[in-house]
């Protein structure tokens, strides 16, 4: 036999094995719900091998019950860590069982009925005040009469109304209990198409450890069952107990939890005030030389300006759109004020900017620099934006600077949060390649890692721009000029014309922004 015979058996024995293998795939691709024991558990494997069969063969919808999962709702999701789908059905059954233990058990015209009881000993005293000052010949007594019959007709009807309430409660049973079923019912079907899809996504992972764990199930159990019973004893006595209802606070802790801030606020004044005057002194100064540019410069300059950047940014339609735009400001008397607020709010974007793109680099480059300045981010941008306006006015006054301060603060954030997102994006071969041709840290930035985040960037800056005029109408509330006083007088005099005619100012001053630096966005 030649060595070319040889190889050709050897090859068409390689070729009989790999169609052998397609055909006749070892145990663990042969069965693919071998491991639902050491999935679910041993007892319960029997069980869910055939339910899973039934569905894998069938590529429709194949119907299969699983009662265990039906009667024990929440309890049997939760056992099996589906914890978004237990909170589902556990609001939902918590809901029903409430007005199902309500009307079983429950008056629902309990609290009509006491309604009407004072009301009748209202009208019962005013009675008989009618019958003193009738008896002792005093003015008034027809209309005390008066007002115990208008008493007594409604507490008529307020018993009226209890009685109509008391007799739904077999309605309210009878639909309690249809819903109940059809909660119950989706369960039933539901659940083992749930279970067969997560038990595919574990075994793909290869995963060791079963879902089922003892000290999940009865942490779940424990707190869906107290749940249960707290509902149920709030729905079955006409007047369950106080404390189910009014939750346990005493006043005197938050006496002294605010007179606590009060004293550190107090104390910081005190001895930062030279810092805290440097700082308003600082931003009146940039305020100032904005605003002293801009209503400086002829009206046209400032347009011609403003839609040549546009024209050269994002294209000939949204220079088209800008000169519109600033004529409505013009033509409406809005210029001056639109002037002062875009002052205002360049002062606080371009600091946000300044201080933030550093930031955000910082916090790119640092995981745990990252990780201790998100959760101020996470303070900072879920903070209502009228609160920022205390600690701001007790600190600076109220002004210019104390609003270009709560904007920076309401507005910094997104650039932070983008750049960051944006320099993480930038491929590690990249600046390894870079690193390799012999680039410094410092070039590897400036011209790998910042060119390649532009656009990420650049959207930053585009939120904190938006997010700033946001604060317009806010900031004016503290002493803050432009725009935004309209907008404050006229929910004060109810003036609506004027006060859509100063948002739709805003509006275009925010559309103007957008578009010029999504336009640079969009080039990038």
């Amino acid at each position: 036999m030649t060595h070319a015979d040889t190889d050709a058996r050897e090859e068409h024995g390689r070729d009989a094995a790999q169609l052998s293998d397609a055909v006749h795939p070892d145990a663990e691709h042969a069965d693919p719900f071998g491991d639902v024991g050491a999935f679910l558990g041993e007892r319960s494997r029997a069980f869910y091998v055939d339910k899973f069969r039934q569905i894998g063969r069938k590529p429709n919808f194949a119907v299969t019950f699983n009662w265990t999962a039906a009667i024990l709702g929440p309890f049997w999701w939760s056992a099996r860590q589906l914890f978004g789908i237990a909170l589902i059905f556990w609001v939902l059954e918590l809901n029903i069982l409430a007005r199902l233990a309500h009307g079983l058990f429950g008056d629902l015209g309990a609290e009509q009925a006491a309604r009407a009881e004072q009301l009748m000993e209202r009208s019962a005293e005013r009675a008989a005040e009618a019958a003193r000052a009738l008896a002792a010949g005093e003015d008034g007594a027809d209309r005390m009469a008066q007002s115990a019959e208008n008493l007594a007709k409604v507490a008529t009807e307020a018993a009226a109304e209890a009685e109509r309430l008391a007799a739904e409660a077999p309605q309210l049973v009878v639909i309690s209990l249809v819903l109940l079923a059809l909660v119950k019912g989706i369960q039933l079907v539901a659940a083992n198409w749930i279970l067969e899809d997560k038990y595919m996504k574990w075994r793909a992972r290869r995963s060791s450890d079963a879902i089922i764990r003892l000290p999940t199930v009865l942490m779940t159990g424990g707190l869906i069952a107290v749940t249960y019973l707290v509902t149920a004893l709030s729905r079955v006595t006409s007047q369950p107990p106080p404390w189910l209802f009014n939750f346990p606070a005493d006043p005197e802790w938050r006496n002294i939890s605010s007179t606590a801030i009060d004293d550190l606020f107090d104390w910081i004044t005190a001895r930062g005030g030279l810092v805290f005057d440097g700082i308003i002194t600082a931003i009146n100064g940039v305020v100032g030389m904005l605003e002293a540019f801009l209503s400086g410069t002829p009206w046209p300059v400032i347009v011609a300006l403003i839609v040549v950047l546009a024209w050269r940014t994002a294209g000939f339609r949204t220079a088209i759109f800008t000169a519109a735009a600033l004529f409505y400001l013009g033509l409406l008397g809005f210029w001056e004020k639109s002037l002062a607020t875009v002052a205002l709010l360049g002062t606080a974007a371009l600091t946000s900017i300044v201080l933030g793109i550093p930031i955000g680099i910082w916090c790119a480059r640092n995981a745990r620099v990252y990780a201790i300045i998100r959760p101020v981010l996470d303070f900072m941008q879920t903070m209502p934006a009228f609160v920022y306006l205390i600690p701001v006015i007790a600190l600076f006054g109220i002004g210019k600077p104390p609003a270009v301060i709560a904007t920076l603060s309401f507005g910094m954030p997104p650039v932070i949060r983008l750049t960051a997102l944006g320099l993480k994006s930038v491929p590690e071969d990249v600046r390894e390649a870079a690193m390799a041709f012999g680039a410094t840290q410092l070039t590897v930035l400036l011209k790998v890692d910042l060119p390649m985040a532009a656009p990420s960037i650049l959207t930053g800056i585009n939120q904190t721009i938006l997010m700033s005029l946001g604060m317009v109408v806010i900031a004016s509330l503290i002493g803050a000029e432009g725009l935004g006083q309209d907008v404050l007088q006229a929910l004060q005099f109810a003036a609506t014309g004027y006060g859509i005619l100063s948002g739709l100012a805003i509006l275009f001053c925010a559309m103007i922004l957008d578009r010029i630096v999504q336009g640079r966005i969009s080039k990038d």
